[in-house]
C-alpha cells in the first residue's frame, strides 16, 4: 500500500582518514554507465572517543530514476546522469554518531550501533552545521534524491537494490516480515552492491529535495523542486511491508516532523 505524502504537524575534535590517495574521478563521458566504486577510496570521519562515520566512494554514472510499473508519483522514468563522484555515508547515522556531535540521543528505539530517530530535516541541519564547525574543509549533507535512488539501484534495474525476488528482501532488510516493529543495529544484514547497508528497511531516509512531480526531461545533478510543503523520504522502515522498501518508492513529511522511523545518512563533499 502506498503511503501518502500527508503534513504531520564536549564535542570531540574531528578528522577525516584517507583511505587511499588515490584521486577521485571529476569528469565523465557523455554515455556515463553505473561502474564498481574503489572501496580502496573510502573515507573515514573521526568523530573522537572511539566514534567514526565511514563513507562510501559513489562513483559517476547514468540510471534510470523511477518505475513505469509503480505509483504515480514514480512516474515519469527519466534519465538522470552524475558527472561527479560524491561519497555517501555506508551506513545510517548511528545513535553514537549523533550523540558524539550534538551531545543528546533523541531516539525512541535506543541502541548505540542503532540508527538514531526522531530527528527532524531541520535537526539533521543541525548535525551538519556542527560537523562543519569542526571540519571546515569538507561539507556535510543529505543526499538528494535522485543520489539516493542511484546509489541503492547500485547499477541495478529492478524493484530492489539486489533484484525482483521480494523474499531475498529478507537477507537486505528489516522490514515487517523480518523485524518486529523496532529498529536494530546497523550493518547486520547484506549490503547492496556498492557496499552500503540498510538502504532498504531499519528506517526512512530524509533527503535534501522538497517533495514534487517528476519531469520526463534529461536530468544532470538534479537537485528537486525550488520550494514545497514537504520533504522526501526514501528507502522503508522495520514496520513497513515490502512494497513500500522498493527502490523508487518515495514517500514525503514536512522538515520538522519527528518520529521513530526517520532517521538519515550523509554525503560527504571534500572542498578543495
Amino acid at each position: 500500500m502506498k503511503l501518502s505524502c500527508r503534513s504531520f504537524q564536549r564535542i570531540a575534535g574531528l578528522s577525516v582518514i584517507a583511505l587511499s590517495s588515490t584521486a577521485i574521478a571529476n569528469n565523465a563521458s557523455e554515455n556515463l554507465v553505473a561502474t564498481q566504486p574503489d572501496t580502496k577510496n573510502n573515507r573515514i570521519v573521526d568523530l573522537g572517543g572511539g566514534v567514526t562515520m565511514e563513507f562510501v566512494l559513489i562513483p559517476p554514472g547514468s540510471f534510470m530514476m523511477g518505475s513505469e510499473s509503480g505509483d504515480i508519483d514514480e512516474k515519469p522514468v527519466h534519465k538522470v546522469t552524475f558527472r561527479h563522484a560524491f561519497y555517501l555515508g555506508k551506513y545510517e547515522v548511528t545513535q553514537e554518531q549523533w550523540e558524539s556531535v550534538i551531545g543528546t540521543n533523541p531516539s525512541n528505539f535506543k541502541g548505540t550501533k542503532k540508527p538514531v530517530e526522531r530527528v527532524s530535516w531541520d535537526d539533521c541541519q543541525k548535525f551538519f552545521a556542527r560537523l562543519k564547525e569542526k571540519l571546515p574543509k569538507q561539507t556535510f549533507r543529505l543526499p538528494t534524491e535522485a543520489e539516493w535512488e542511484y546509489a541503492c539501484r547500485a547499477g541495478a534495474h529492478t524493484l530492489y537494490g539486489f533484484g525482483d525476488d521480494e523474499p531475498s528482501l529478507r537477507q537486505y532488510a528489516w522490514y515487517s516480515e523480518s523485524s518486529p516493529p523496532s529498529t536494530h543495529p546497523v550493518g547486520e544484514k547484506k549490503s547492496n552492491a556498492w557496499g552500503l547497508y540498510d538502504m532498504h528497511g531499519n528506517v526512512w531516509e530524509w533527503c535534501v529535495d522538497w517533495y514534487g512531480d517528476y519531469s520526463a526531461s534529461d536530468k544532470t545533478n538534479p537537485v528537486g523542486p525550488d520550494s514545497g510543503q514537504n520533504r522526501v523520504l526514501r528507502g522503508g522502515a522495520c514496520y513497513n511491508k515490502a512494497s513500500a522498501l522498493r527502490t523508487a518508492n518515495r514517500y514525503c513529511n514536512y522538515q520538522g516532523a519527528r518520529y521513530s522511523y526517520f532517521g538519515f545518512r550523509v554525503v560527504l563533499i571534500e572542498n578543495p
